[in-house]
């Protein structure tokens, strides 16, 4: 009996200690490692007050692709391969490609698509209910704060507090799987686009 009552309780202390915030987002991020879904945004200013509404879709796939589409009220894309991310402004006719590392160094959303324990070691975790907070440890980071919330194991919201203080909610809808060999993680440059390329090559 001594002896049973020893190995239940390490296996209280061992469930314990894998039950911190960053595992358990990790937990919920790893159960569901590759999606596309569409958003809707809401921006709000220091005042709450509504400043920009928006519409578009975003994808995510482990390791390091991700997708970001926002369609209206002005169109941007962001894509990121793998290696490089690509950041496109359709009405000015530019693109700009940074290596992966540099764009997304202190964006606290590359912990939705890394892995990398020195990258996790970098943030504060904090979970309340099914929503977790990520916040930066440097200071040089232009979002302060980043804030997902699951229904089970499906991502469902996902908030950004910038600099300016303002607040971004994009509501998530109409999910699918996706791997990251699909093809749109992959961005080709359009005819007549100039490219500010930053990769230092």
């Amino acid at each position: 009996m001594t002896r049973l009552m020893f190995v239940a309780l390490s296996l209280c202390a061992t469930s314990a200690i894998a039950a911190t915030p960053a595992e358990q987002l990790q937990q919920k991020l790893d159960a569901n490692p590759g999606f596309q879904a569409e958003f809707k945004q809401t921006v709000t200013d220091v005042n709450q007050k509504v400043i920009q509404s928006g519409t578009g879709s975003l994808a995510l796939a482990q390791p390091n692709h991700f997708y970001w589409h926002l369609q209206q009220p002005d169109e941007s894309l962001i894509v990121a391969d793998g290696k490089d991310v690509w950041i496109y402004n359709p009405f000015a006719e530019e693109v700009s490609v940074l290596p992966l590392d540099q764009a997304i160094a202190t964006s606290p959303m590359t912990l939705l698509v890394h892995r990398d324990a020195s990258v996790w070691n970098d943030f504060d975790i904090k979970a309340q209910n099914n929503c977790y907070t990520i916040d930066p440890k440097s200071q040089d980071a232009g979002v302060q704060t980043v804030s997902v919330c699951f229904d089970g194991n499906k991502l469902t919201e996902i908030s950004l507090n910038d600099n300016q203080g303002n607040h971004s909610e994009f509501a998530l809808s109409a999910q699918q799987p996706i791997k990251a060999s699909a093809p749109i993680f992959t961005f080709t440059v359009p005819e007549g686009v100039s490219v500010d390329d930053q990769r230092g090559q």
